[in-house]
């Protein structure tokens, strides 16, 4: 079970996905190459070695990075388990550095550094779902 949360391309002044035009279609986020690059620079310790999936491991947390195999990267879906708000940072961070916003699978909205996120919410559900502890 993972909260999932999509970076995407999106005007800058776009802060709900109730602002975009229904037939908006985002920019890519760039070449493979550069885009596993932007990973790299970012998040140095994500380990890239499949370039398609990527992993990032924290304290009490890990990160799937699922880049696809498409040439433009069009967008990433990240699937974030265990717990812990300092998984935002490097949610964050990799979204800066690629030029994205966060959309929140989960709530079905953008999510804002330091703003309310549905992870909080993922966190007691799957807590509540699976047992705590388990």
């Amino acid at each position: 079970m993972s909260w999932d949360v999509l970076l995407v391309r999106l005007p800058d002044g776009v802060t709900s996905v109730s602002q975009m035009a229904h037939d908006y279609v985002p920019a890519p986020l760039g070449s493979r190459h550069d885009v596993l690059a932007t990973v790299a620079r970012a998040l140095p310790e994500a380990d890239v070695s499949d370039p398609s999936w990527g992993v990032l491991s924290g304290p009490t947390w890990s990160v799937e990075l699922s880049i696809g195999a498409d040439d433009p990267v069009d967008s990433m879906m990240l699937h974030i388990r265990g717990g812990g708000d300092d998984v935002l940072t490097p949610v964050f961070e990799l979204a800066g550095a690629l030029g994205c916003k966060v959309f929140d699978c989960s709530a079905g909205d953008l999510i804002t550094p330091g703003g309310t996120s549905g992870w909080p919410g993922f966190q007691r559900f799957r807590d509540q779902v699976v047992g705590e502890g388990r």
